[in-house]
Formats: C-alpha cells, structure tokens, sequence
C-alpha cells in the first residue's frame, strides 16, 4: 500500500527548510530543519511513499521544480500572495514559512502558478536584464547633464 507525504519547502539562496507531513488532514507537520542547498541527484532507492513538493515561488527561480518533476515527483510552486495568511500576522521565519504551506497544501488549496521551461526563464531573464540596463543608461545620462550643467557646459549633441 503507498503512503503519501507533503514537503513544503521554503527556498532561499543559501538552504533549504523543510517541513514533512502525512497527506491525510489532522497529522502533525514536523520541522526537519534548514538544509544548505546541493546537486540534487537521481535517488538510488525506492520507496512505498509518494511525495508531493510545494514551494513559494521566488528569485531562485524554477530549477528546483523542473529538478523534482524530472525525478517523477509531483512538485507544485504557488504565489505568495496566493497563501493564505492570518490578519496581524506579520512574523516571518523560514520553519514557519514551510509550515503556513501546509495546510493549503495537503487540502489542494494553494493556486499553482505556471512553471515556465528552461527557455522561457532564459527570455525572462534578457527581458528583465535589457530593461535594467536602459533603465540605468537613461539615469547615467541625466547625471551626466546634471553635471555639465552644473560647470557651466551645454551639451549639444545626441547622447547615445
């Protein structure tokens, strides 16, 4: 007979903090602690449990779930503005974090987002960095006419 288990996971730069249940409602969600972040490789064993992922999506990025989902395991990533989350309650910690996706999560609550591939994350990502680039050369050029404005020089030409 196959066992279920939820992990959610909570992703920083640096580690990973896990807390693990058994899929059915009313089980106890365990902490296991913070985990520095390595390869993740193919496990060598089988197991009779079946494990369902659940993390915030984040700027690590996708790689985590296209890792799990690529090791046959079912991995969902959910907004954060998407978890529910009690009114006043602004106490934020990495345990509690992995923790508050719980409940949601073992209920099918949590809203998945769409997980995009290897190459739409690549294009998200030049996007992203050309608009920050014209972002900083139009502020580079403002400060550079403050400036020869300020020492009495006008610049007539086009600048870039």
């Amino acid at each position: 007979m196959n066992d279920s288990i939820c992990v959610w996971l909570d992703v920083h730069k640096a580690a990973i903090s896990v807390a693990v249940a058994e899929a059915m409602r009313g089980r106890e969600v365990r902490d296991l602690g913070s985990f520095l972040i390595a390869p993740i490789k193919s496990p060598s064993w089988r197991s009779s449990w079946e494990a369902s992922f659940c993390y915030e999506a984040g700027p690590c990025g996708c790689g985590l779930h296209r890792k799990l989902t690529g090791l046959g395991q079912n991995c969902i990533v959910v907004a954060p503005s998407l978890i529910p989350m009690k009114a006043g309650d602004r106490v934020k910690t990495d345990r509690r974090d992995a923790a508050m996706l719980a409940k949601p999560h073992r209920s099918d609550e949590p809203t998945a987002v769409w997980v995009p591939d290897a190459a739409h994350e690549a294009m998200r990502d030049l996007v992203r960095a050309r608009a920050t680039a014209m972002r900083v050369l139009g502020k580079a050029r403002q400060h550079l006419q403050g400036f020869l404005l300020r020492h009495g020089r006008i610049y007539a030409g086009k600048m870039g």
